[in-house]
């Protein structure tokens, strides 16, 4: 093969190299970093602990990170359980929905909060009132520390049966409002001998039950 013949086949090879180099470049450039997962979890287990405490803990199958310009966020596709601790240490409120968005603002665009969004089938369930809330959207304000929602909401306790549309309660749902509620009904005969045991916080003999919300 003479000088000239390899030059132009070197220079063939380079040309080619350049070319497809320049279409992944372009494949790069269209790709939306704010749609696209930077990564990927699977069996997220996380805990939030003050002082050697347990405060909180979350579970998901899966969790994807996002990052657009103004906001990174988490996204749960196949559902989230978050509990939460006493100071004590005792189980005291558990979330559980279908899908679920953490969304953290960048520091320069801290003009929003950092806000969970829990969606499809949640439950709120406070184990030590023994109450429990279903509804469809619950935002959880962690700057605030606030949830609330707009949607329609049932809430199950030993006083009665509630419902309405759109609530307030702070985030360990100890105190909690109904804003418009309607055809509620509450047990007015009570047995006073009635003996309740916290199952999820007892510590006895007695076998553990299968239950959604045990820790």
């Amino acid at each position: 093969m003479s000088h000239s013949v390899e030059i132009l086949a070197i220079t063939a090879v380079i040309a080619s190299s350049f070319v497809s180099c320049r279409q992944g470049i372009a494949k790069a450039e269209k790709l939306d970093l704010g749609k696209t997962p930077l990564q990927s979890i699977d069996d997220v287990f996380a805990v939030q602990s003050r002082n050697g405490l347990l405060e909180m803990r979350l579970e998901a199958t899966r969790m994807e990170h996002y990052d657009s310009d103004s906001l990174e966020y988490d996204y749960f596709p196949e559902g989230i359980s978050v509990y939460s601790y006493t100071a004590e240490g005792l189980l005291e409120s558990v979330i559980v929905s279908d899908k679920a968005v953490h969304k953290s603002p960048k520091k320069e665009n801290k003009t929003s909060d950092e806000v969970w969004e829990a969606y499809g089938n949640v439950v709120l369930h406070n184990v030590i009132n023994k109450e429990t809330m279903e509804t469809d959207t619950i935002y959880w304000d962690q700057t605030r520390k606030e949830i609330y929602t707009d949607c329609y909401v049932k809430v199950y306790s030993p006083d009665g049966f509630m419902q309405g549309y759109g609530m307030r309660s702070d985030d360990r749902m100890q105190n909690w409002k109904l804003n418009s509620s309607f055809n509620n009904y509450v047990y007015v005969v009570k047995d006073t001998t009635a003996v309740i045991l916290d199952s999820v916080n007892f510590i006895g003999p007695f076998p553990k039950k299968i239950n959604k919300f045990a820790p």
